[in-house]
């Protein structure tokens, strides 16, 4: 369990999150992302890095119950950079990186797959921030990058999900594929990738990021400004305390333990 990566194929490093019940992750699990996929990045034989997750689905999110646990914020700070340094980690990595994305793709999933080069998914995924749900805020920034912007806010505000079609449609999902291909198809693409010329596609990925209309890592760190403001307030702890509850009608099949950033 944690994270784990392996070697596919040549030039192809693969990173696994496996943190169940739901891939919701404490600060030093997204310490240990950013870690490991920085590491794959500055390795001179990797051309592109595949973002994985075992389980019913890629990501839930922070470890809501860490947070709860916090008295005096000491928990906050921390997987606010934790999860600073994971999406940094994804948006900066030296090489492509494909993520492939099962079931449920929550709060700092979107985070992780906002920043990657390119998405596949599984016909059963789902994308959205319900932030407001559980006394958080962030990750508009990644949701930009999958959505249009009107869009991106009505599903901010509802905390409702977007499908994997939906995303197809909107040209931000690479392919759509039925569950048990979804490893296949990822790596049919990053195989596809890592075929170029290892210089000019570490080359190529600097020069995308620099052409960025939004630099996502001061956009992100303004957000997280508003979840310390929230916490300050009271009004995140209070809805934090209210999270594990049973849900309300409509709220039915949401994962129990996550679905937020830091």
């Amino acid at each position: 369990m944690g994270v784990s990566t392996a070697r596919p194929l040549k030039g192809i490093r693969l990173v696994t999150v496996d943190h169940p019940p739901v891939n919701a992750l404490p600060a030093r699990g997204w310490y240990d992302l950013a870690d490991t996929v920085r590491a794959a990045g500055r390795d001179p034989d990797v051309r592109c890095v595949v973002l994985a997750a075992e389980g019913r689905g890629f990501n839930a999110g922070v470890d809501i119950k860490e947070l709860q646990r916090d008295a005096d914020h000491q928990a906050l700070l921390a997987v606010n950079r934790a999860c600073y340094e994971a999406f940094a980690a994804v948006y900066e990595c030296e090489v492509p990186v494909v993520a492939a994305v099962q079931g449920f793709c929550l709060g700092g999933g979107i985070g992780l797959v906002g920043n990657a080069d390119a998405i596949v998914a599984s016909d059963d995924a789902t994308f959205g921030l319900p932030e407001l749900d559980r006394g958080a805020l962030g990750a508009a920034t990644h949701l930009a990058r999958l959505v249009p912007q009107h869009l991106m806010r009505a599903l901010y505000y509802t905390s409702r999900t977007a499908t994997a079609a939906e995303l197809l449609a909107h040209g931000s999902v690479w392919r759509v594929v039925p569950r048990d291909r979804l490893s296949g198809a990822a790596m049919e693409l990053a195989e596809e990738i890592a075929r170029k010329d290892g210089t000019l596609l570490r080359l190529a990925k600097a020069a995308i990021n620099g052409i960025d209309p939004v630099d996502v890592r001061r956009s992100y760190r303004f957000e997280q400004g508003f979840t310390f403001e929230a916490n300050l307030d009271g009004a995140a702890g209070r809805v934090r305390g209210a999270f594990g509850r049973p849900p309300e009608a409509g709220q039915q099949g949401r994962p129990a333990q996550g679905g937020a950033t830091g």
